[in-house]
């Protein structure tokens, strides 16, 4: 038994009506709940007002669907495939929405707290990914697919999957396995073996991004980088020594120099942006005595990695200054040469 043209009219009518009123009540909601997110502090009522804006579309259309079929007359096996269809529009809308204001959720969540957790590309990921999985799995069940032979044949695929996808997931379970380990970090400064270093900007399921110094990218796969020796200048944590090499010459007086080089670091704390005065700088004989000068050390603390160079370029600074008051000398490099005389027999 068809439909008629006559039996759609009203059911159709019904159904454009109900979502359009539908569309109404939603636009004055999502209206004042914007006023609302306006007064709060808090970011989360903003997320989960943009998070539900667009499934909140398929949900006015699967209400207005579902009214529009309960007053038709439709003979029953259409019925069926209607609510199926609704069923699987509000399934997939909530899905997508959970999916969404999960991952924000998490996101901002880890960014506000201080976790050592990273809010990478590859956990993000992840996350939405469970989500739209079970999501599909629901989806399946209300459609009457059995998903155990659906498991089954993936199990039976997966191998020719996983020896066609070797290097994709070894990347994706070496991100992972950096992400658990948590020796790398997003935001991280770090260094690797073949000389690149510069900042964790994001660590995704193929590959890791680190932002260099003159602000380009480098993009690692993650396997290379589960393998390579890493420096992480950010662990355990921010702070680092800086060690700034100064020769005198061997004229000078050991102590003063060593007065003076510590009144000029201490002097500087506060003034130099990044440098610490906690712990205090100090001043060793080290390497002591050079080829041409008496050569010290003054090790002081920075804030972090990228602060030792306007450190060492204000210290220096300073430092070159006070020996010109004070009258101490930097030797520039020089050697004795013997020059020896040659005999009229020896020719």
């Amino acid at each position: 038994m068809g439909i008629g043209l006559k039996d759609m009219i009203i059911p159709a009518a019904t159904a454009t009506v109900s979502a359009s009123a539908l569309f109404i009540i939603r636009s004055i909601a999502f209206r004042l709940l914007h006023r609302w997110a306006e007064k709060t502090e808090t970011r989360i009522d903003d997320i989960i007002i943009r998070s539900l804006k667009i499934p909140s579309v398929y949900w006015c259309i699967a209400i207005g669907l579902y009214i529009g079929v309960a007053v038709s007359d439709f003979p029953e096996k259409y019925v069926f495939y209607f609510s199926r269809a609704i069923h699987v529009i509000v399934i997939l809308s909530i899905t997508i929405a959970a999916a969404n204001l999960s991952g924000k959720i998490f996101k901002n969540y880890i960014q506000k707290s201080d976790l050592p957790i990273p809010t990478t590309g590859l956990a993000y990921g992840i996350l939405k990914g469970t989500i739209l999985v079970i999501g599909f799995l629901i989806i399946l069940s209300v459609l009457g697919i059995s998903i155990t032979p659906l498991i089954t044949a993936l199990g039976v695929g997966g191998l020719a999957v996983a020896l066609a996808l070797q290097d994709t997931l070894a990347n994706l379970f070496s991100g992972i396995h950096i992400l658990v380990e948590k020796s790398i970090r997003v935001g991280d400064f770090i260094k690797l073996e073949t000389g690149q270093e510069g900042y964790v900007e994001d660590i995704t399921w193929r590959t890791t991004r680190i932002r260099m110094l003159p602000n380009n990218i480098v993009v690692i796969p993650n396997s290379k980088l589960a393998q390579s020796i890493v420096t992480n200048y950010y662990l355990p944590e921010k702070r680092m020594s800086l060690l700034i090499p100064i020769g005198v010459s061997y004229s000078s007086d050991p102590e003063k120099v060593e007065r003076i080089l510590m009144e000029e670091a201490k002097k500087a704390v506060g003034e130099i942006p990044g440098l610490l005065g906690e712990p205090e700088p100090f001043v060793r004989f080290i390497p002591g005595f050079g080829d041409s000068s008496l050569d010290f050390t003054l090790i002081c603390q920075v804030q972090e990695f990228v602060d030792q160079y306007l450190v060492q370029h204000e210290l220096r600074k300073r430092i070159f200054r006070r020996f010109k008051e004070d009258g101490i000398e930097i030797p520039f490099p020089h050697r004795t040469v013997y020059l020896k005389e040659e005999k009229e027999w020896q020719k």
